[in-house]
Protein backbone atom coordinates (compact mmCIF):
# COMPACT_ATOMS: atom_id res chain seq x y z
CA UNK A 1 0.00 0.00 0.00
CA UNK A 2 1.41 3.36 -1.02
CA UNK A 3 1.12 5.88 1.79
CA UNK A 4 0.42 9.47 0.65
CA UNK A 5 3.06 12.08 1.51
CA UNK A 6 1.78 15.54 2.37
CA UNK A 7 3.76 18.74 2.81
CA UNK A 8 2.46 21.04 5.54
CA UNK A 9 3.95 24.40 6.48
CA UNK A 10 3.50 24.08 10.22
CA UNK A 11 5.54 22.69 13.15
CA UNK A 12 5.10 18.94 13.62
CA UNK A 13 5.41 16.82 16.75
CA UNK A 14 3.89 13.66 18.20
CA UNK A 15 0.22 14.16 19.06
CA UNK A 16 -0.24 17.29 16.96
CA UNK A 17 -3.50 17.58 15.01
CA UNK A 18 -2.73 19.30 11.72
CA UNK A 19 -5.07 20.82 9.16
CA UNK A 20 -3.97 19.67 5.72
CA UNK A 21 -3.73 22.09 2.77
CA UNK A 22 -7.03 22.37 0.90
CA UNK A 23 -5.75 20.84 -2.31
CA UNK A 24 -4.15 17.89 -0.51
CA UNK A 25 -7.25 17.31 1.62
CA UNK A 26 -9.53 17.36 -1.40
CA UNK A 27 -7.28 14.87 -3.19
CA UNK A 28 -7.31 12.48 -0.23
CA UNK A 29 -11.06 12.73 0.34
CA UNK A 30 -12.54 13.07 -3.14
CA UNK A 31 -10.00 11.47 -5.47
CA UNK A 32 -8.43 8.73 -3.35
CA UNK A 33 -11.58 8.39 -1.19
CA UNK A 34 -9.57 7.57 1.91
CA UNK A 35 -11.19 7.13 5.28
CA UNK A 36 -10.44 8.24 8.82
CA UNK A 37 -7.46 6.36 10.24
CA UNK A 38 -5.71 5.93 6.89
CA UNK A 39 -1.91 6.27 7.29
CA UNK A 40 -0.09 9.32 5.95
CA UNK A 41 3.44 10.69 5.96
CA UNK A 42 3.77 14.40 6.77
CA UNK A 43 6.81 16.63 6.30
CA UNK A 44 7.43 20.35 6.63
CA UNK A 45 10.87 20.86 5.12
CA UNK A 46 12.91 20.24 8.28
CA UNK A 47 14.46 17.08 6.84
CA UNK A 48 12.23 14.71 8.82
CA UNK A 49 9.13 12.74 7.97
CA UNK A 50 6.34 12.07 10.46
CA UNK A 51 3.98 9.09 10.63
CA UNK A 52 0.40 10.29 10.81
CA UNK A 53 -3.17 9.25 10.11
CA UNK A 54 -6.30 10.99 8.91
CA UNK A 55 -8.15 12.20 11.99
CA UNK A 56 -11.01 14.18 10.47
CA UNK A 57 -12.74 14.23 7.09
CA UNK A 58 -15.13 16.97 6.08
CA UNK A 59 -16.25 18.52 2.83
CA UNK A 60 -13.86 21.43 3.10
CA UNK A 61 -11.38 20.30 5.75
CA UNK A 62 -9.18 17.27 6.31
CA UNK A 63 -6.94 16.92 9.36
CA UNK A 64 -4.22 14.47 10.35
CA UNK A 65 -2.85 13.40 13.72
CA UNK A 66 0.91 12.95 14.09
CA UNK A 67 1.60 9.52 15.61
CA UNK A 68 5.32 9.74 16.30
CA UNK A 69 8.25 12.10 16.37
CA UNK A 70 9.86 12.64 13.00
CA UNK A 71 12.73 10.57 11.69
CA UNK A 72 15.50 12.04 9.56
CA UNK A 73 15.46 10.75 6.00
CA UNK A 74 18.32 12.19 3.98
CA UNK A 75 17.56 12.16 0.27
CA UNK A 76 19.62 15.24 -0.58
CA UNK A 77 22.39 15.28 -3.19
CA UNK A 78 26.01 15.76 -2.11
CA UNK A 79 26.20 18.40 -4.85
CA UNK A 80 24.84 21.70 -3.48
CA UNK A 81 23.42 23.02 -6.75
CA UNK A 82 21.64 26.34 -7.26
CA UNK A 83 19.52 26.79 -10.38
CA UNK A 84 19.29 30.42 -11.48
CA UNK A 85 16.55 30.19 -14.09
CA UNK A 86 15.42 32.94 -16.42
CA UNK A 87 11.69 33.23 -15.72
CA UNK A 88 9.76 31.31 -18.38
CA UNK A 89 6.11 31.57 -19.28
CA UNK A 90 3.34 29.69 -17.45
CA UNK A 91 3.55 25.93 -17.47
CA UNK A 92 7.13 25.92 -18.70
CA UNK A 93 8.30 27.50 -15.45
CA UNK A 94 6.17 25.07 -13.44
CA UNK A 95 7.76 22.12 -15.27
CA UNK A 96 11.26 23.46 -14.67
CA UNK A 97 10.65 23.97 -10.94
CA UNK A 98 9.01 20.56 -10.55
CA UNK A 99 11.70 18.57 -12.33
CA UNK A 100 14.62 20.56 -10.88
CA UNK A 101 13.25 19.74 -7.43
CA UNK A 102 13.01 16.04 -8.33
CA UNK A 103 16.59 16.15 -9.63
CA UNK A 104 17.85 17.47 -6.30
CA UNK A 105 18.68 21.17 -6.68
CA UNK A 106 19.08 22.91 -3.34
CA UNK A 107 18.13 26.47 -4.35
CA UNK A 108 16.13 28.08 -7.15
CA UNK A 109 16.57 31.72 -8.17
CA UNK A 110 14.07 33.11 -10.72
CA UNK A 111 16.02 35.58 -12.87
CA UNK A 112 14.84 38.58 -14.88
CA UNK A 113 17.18 38.64 -17.88
CA UNK A 114 17.44 40.66 -21.08
CA UNK A 115 15.02 38.35 -22.88
CA UNK A 116 12.58 37.60 -20.07
CA UNK A 117 9.07 38.10 -21.46
CA UNK A 118 7.15 37.64 -18.21
CA UNK A 119 6.29 40.93 -16.51
CA UNK A 120 6.01 40.81 -12.73
CA UNK A 121 4.73 43.62 -10.55
CA UNK A 122 4.61 43.29 -6.76
CA UNK A 123 1.15 41.69 -6.69
CA UNK A 124 1.88 39.22 -9.48
CA UNK A 125 5.24 38.37 -7.93
CA UNK A 126 3.57 37.42 -4.64
CA UNK A 127 1.04 35.22 -6.44
CA UNK A 128 3.72 33.57 -8.57
CA UNK A 129 5.91 32.84 -5.56
CA UNK A 130 3.01 31.21 -3.72
CA UNK A 131 2.19 29.13 -6.80
CA UNK A 132 5.81 28.14 -7.40
CA UNK A 133 6.22 27.16 -3.74
CA UNK A 134 3.20 24.88 -4.09
CA UNK A 135 4.73 23.32 -7.22
CA UNK A 136 7.97 22.65 -5.34
CA UNK A 137 6.11 21.17 -2.36
CA UNK A 138 4.16 18.88 -4.65
CA UNK A 139 7.36 17.70 -6.31
CA UNK A 140 8.86 16.92 -2.89
CA UNK A 141 5.73 14.95 -1.97
CA UNK A 142 6.15 12.84 -5.10
CA UNK A 143 9.90 12.28 -5.10
CA UNK A 144 10.49 11.62 -1.40
CA UNK A 145 12.45 14.74 -0.47
CA UNK A 146 11.90 16.05 3.07
CA UNK A 147 13.91 19.24 2.56
CA UNK A 148 12.39 21.79 0.20
CA UNK A 149 14.71 23.71 -2.12
CA UNK A 150 15.00 27.36 -1.14
CA UNK A 151 12.99 29.57 -3.51
CA UNK A 152 14.22 33.14 -3.89
CA UNK A 153 12.17 36.11 -5.06
CA UNK A 154 12.64 37.06 -8.73
CA UNK A 155 15.68 39.28 -9.19
CA UNK A 156 17.39 40.99 -12.10
CA UNK A 157 20.41 39.14 -13.40
CA UNK A 158 22.80 42.06 -12.92
CA UNK A 159 21.68 42.60 -9.31
CA UNK A 160 21.96 38.91 -8.46
CA UNK A 161 25.36 38.40 -10.11
CA UNK A 162 26.82 41.45 -8.36
CA UNK A 163 25.67 40.10 -4.98
CA UNK A 164 27.24 36.63 -5.35
CA UNK A 165 30.01 35.97 -2.86
CA UNK A 166 33.03 33.70 -3.01
CA UNK A 167 31.08 30.89 -1.36
CA UNK A 168 28.70 30.49 -4.29
CA UNK A 169 30.78 27.64 -5.70
CA UNK A 170 31.55 26.88 -9.34
CA UNK A 171 29.83 29.45 -11.59
CA UNK A 172 28.27 28.00 -14.74
CA UNK A 173 26.07 29.53 -17.45
CA UNK A 174 24.47 27.56 -20.25
CA UNK A 175 25.77 28.80 -23.58
CA UNK A 176 25.69 26.86 -26.88
CA UNK A 177 29.06 28.44 -27.67
CA UNK A 178 30.54 27.71 -24.25
CA UNK A 179 34.04 26.36 -23.79
CA UNK A 180 33.25 23.62 -21.28
CA UNK A 181 31.17 20.44 -21.22
CA UNK A 182 29.77 18.91 -18.00
CA UNK A 183 32.12 15.94 -18.29
CA UNK A 184 35.18 18.19 -18.35
CA UNK A 185 34.23 20.14 -15.23
CA UNK A 186 36.08 19.67 -11.97
CA UNK A 187 33.38 20.46 -9.44
CA UNK A 188 33.84 20.27 -5.70
CA UNK A 189 30.57 20.14 -3.80
CA UNK A 190 28.86 23.41 -4.71
CA UNK A 191 27.82 25.07 -7.96
CA UNK A 192 25.42 27.61 -9.43
CA UNK A 193 23.91 27.15 -12.89
CA UNK A 194 22.39 29.99 -14.93
CA UNK A 195 19.82 29.13 -17.60
CA UNK A 196 18.25 31.70 -19.91
CA UNK A 197 14.50 32.04 -20.59
CA UNK A 198 12.84 31.53 -23.97
CA UNK A 199 15.29 32.98 -26.47
CA UNK A 200 18.28 32.20 -24.25
CA UNK A 201 20.76 34.57 -22.68
CA UNK A 202 21.45 37.76 -24.63
CA UNK A 203 24.97 38.90 -25.51
CA UNK A 204 24.67 41.51 -22.76
CA UNK A 205 23.67 38.80 -20.27
CA UNK A 206 26.61 36.62 -21.29
CA UNK A 207 29.04 39.54 -21.05
CA UNK A 208 27.75 40.35 -17.58
CA UNK A 209 28.15 36.72 -16.49
CA UNK A 210 31.63 36.57 -17.99
CA UNK A 211 32.61 39.59 -15.90
CA UNK A 212 31.25 37.74 -12.85
CA UNK A 213 33.56 34.77 -13.58
CA UNK A 214 30.94 32.42 -14.99
CA UNK A 215 32.10 29.61 -17.28
CA UNK A 216 30.13 28.97 -20.46
CA UNK A 217 28.70 25.44 -20.37
CA UNK A 218 27.62 23.71 -23.57
CA UNK A 219 25.45 20.62 -23.78
CA UNK A 220 26.25 19.42 -27.28
CA UNK A 221 25.58 20.37 -30.91
CA UNK A 222 21.81 20.94 -30.58
CA UNK A 223 19.98 24.02 -29.32
CA UNK A 224 17.70 23.05 -26.42
CA UNK A 225 14.59 24.85 -25.21
CA UNK A 226 14.77 26.49 -21.81
CA UNK A 227 12.56 23.81 -20.22
CA UNK A 228 14.92 21.14 -21.60
CA UNK A 229 18.33 22.77 -21.28
CA UNK A 230 18.45 23.39 -17.54
CA UNK A 231 17.05 19.97 -16.67
CA UNK A 232 19.51 18.24 -19.00
CA UNK A 233 22.40 20.15 -17.43
CA UNK A 234 21.22 19.38 -13.88
CA UNK A 235 20.90 15.68 -14.71
CA UNK A 236 24.38 15.66 -16.25
CA UNK A 237 25.95 17.43 -13.28
CA UNK A 238 24.19 15.14 -10.80
CA UNK A 239 25.24 12.05 -12.76
CA UNK A 240 28.88 13.09 -12.87
CA UNK A 241 29.31 14.94 -9.58
CA UNK A 242 26.17 14.28 -7.52
CA UNK A 243 23.91 11.36 -6.73
CA UNK A 244 22.42 10.07 -9.99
Amino acid sequence: MRIPRICVFTPLHEGADVALPDQAGEHLARVLRLERGHPLVLFNGDGREYRAEISRLAKRAVSARVLAEGRVVDSESPLDLTLAQGVARGEKMDLILQKATELGVSRIVPLITGRTEVKLDAERTARRLAHWQAVIAGACEQCGRNTLPTLDSPVRLATWAAALDAGAGQRLALDPQGDMSPRALRLLDKAVLVVGPEGGLSDQDLNLLDQADFIGLRLGPRILRTETAGLAAIAALQAIHGDL
